[in-house]
């Protein structure tokens, strides 16, 4: 029996003729032809844009480009600051930028979620394998995966015992704190994170899913941006926005707050993975078969160490993907609209650099003060989602967020589309 308040039942499937790699109509209404046309489509040059930042975004507010700026000032950046399509205001710098450091790393611009990302399965199911109703299956996963602000697994599970015996964060974790990190590992969050069965363009299954380092990673961040603040003041060094406090290479604080960053990025990704692979088995368990084809995996807030322009630097991503030669890569929208699989083509303009997803256009107050429930569910007709949970959901809402398909029209220098997905199942935490 449906439960009360849930939108369920098959989705409206629509076929439709090949287009190179992309076929079928997503649910913006778009056929995929004509995204793969607008994905071709160069970005024209930002005259509005600050000495040393680059932009890939046509949709910019004036705020977004004086932080950018901001960014772009500091002497330990080196070169200019690349601003994605989904470019949007940030803490201390800019969601949707790539920030190549020398010889120094800011806590604050990585954020607070470290090793944020995306995950990504191919699966061996097709759309007429899915049971006519998705209720069920959307069940299994809530059982399967916890979801919302500060949920835990009801205990530790023995996948989380083994990494974590075999990762340490240079931190020493209290008790609390590492029985917290045990019982969150395997467990969504809340705000944009999600998990979604979806359908491409050959009407092939993909499970996909959004979370990064859950509490541990917030923590350990917040200490490591309080720390750089207290250096800022302590070296007299002057500042245009505290956040933007940095630490310098061959210090304690450098390399203590390097190995908690490596060690967060390593927990969030093998969260993920434990989500996925519990959400593979709640919906093969639904379907009663299935097998997993192909995984992707990847970072979207973090930093590494790599070559640009012939010079070493330190890479950070705040709300952006690798996008180098062949690197394939997740480019989510939003509730209600199309992800994009993709393949980087290395563009040195932007560091082998892509948007991580659609980016917000409101804050969550001004969302709920746009948007009425109401609309949420007409944005979702067609798909199984938490409806009862349609008011905790509103500022979620894909009218909050950039238009998807022109993000992938401004970055068709950036990535290729290898796959075009939309979505017949939605769950996420509150």
């Amino acid at each position: 029996m449906m439960a009360a308040g849930r939108t369920s039942g098959r989705p409206h499937l629509r076929p439709g003729n090949s287009v190179d790699r992309l076929v079928g109509v997503l649910d913006t209404g778009r056929p995929a032809e004509e995204v793969i046309s607008m994905t071709r489509a160069q970005t024209a040059p930002n005259s509005r844009l600050p000495d040393r930042v680059r932009s890939w975004a046509t949709d910019l507010d004036d705020a977004t480009l004086t932080q950018a700026a901001r960014t772009a000032r500091l002497p330990i950046v080196a070169g200019h600051v690349a601003l994605m399509p989904d470019a949007h205001l940030g803490i201390g710098a800019t969601v949707g930028s790539v920030i190549p450091t020398d010889s120094a790393i800011i806590p604050a611009a990585v954020g607070v979620d470290i090793g944020c990302g995306m995950a990504a399965v191919r699966t061996d199911l097709a759309a007429h394998d899915l049971p006519d109703t998705l209720e069920p299956m959307l069940d299994a996963i809530a059982s399967a995966v916890p979801a919302g602000v500060g949920r835990e697994q009801s205990g530790v599970v023995a996948a989380a015992e083994r990494w974590f015996r075999a990762h340490q964060p240079r931190t020493e974790l209290d008790d609390r704190l590492v029985n917290k990190t045990l019982r969150q590992f395997g467990t969504l969050g809340s705000g944009n994170h999600f998990v979604e069965v979806c359908l491409d363009q050959t009407d092939t299954v993909w499970i996909v899913l959004h979370s990064g380092s859950r509490g541990v990673g917030n923590q350990l961040a917040q200490r490591h941006i309080a720390t750089a603040r207290s250096v800022a003041r302590r070296s007299g060094l002057r500042l245009e926005d505290p956040d933007l406090a940095y630490f310098l290479e061959g210090t304690a604080e450098f390399d203590h707050y390097m190995a908690d960053l490596v060690w967060a990025q390593d927990y969030a990704r093998a969260n993920r993975d434990a989500m996925m692979d519990a959400v593979l088995r709640a919906v093969f368990g639904a379907v009663g078969r299935g097998s997993e084809r192909e995984r992707v995996n990847c970072h979207h807030n973090y930093t590494e160490r790599e070559t640009h322009f012939g010079r070493e630097l330190w890479i950070t991503r705040k709300g952006a993907i690798r996008a180098g030669v062949g690197d394939r890569g997740i480019v989510p929208g939003s509730m209600g609209t199309a992800t994009y699989i993709t393949v980087g083509l290395g563009n040195d303009e932007s560091y082998h650099s892509c948007s991580h997803g659609a980016g917000r256009r409101l804050s969550r107050t001004a969302a709920r003060k746009t948007f009425t429930v109401g609309n949420l569910r007409s944005s979702m007709q067609g798909r199984t989602w938490l409806e009862e949970q349609a008011d905790r959901l509103l500022d979620e809402h894909p009218g909050a967020y950039k238009d998807i398909d022109e993000v992938m029209a401004n970055q068709a220098d950036l990535v290729e589309v290898t796959h075009a997905l939309r979505q017949v199942l939605n769950y996420k935490g509150t």
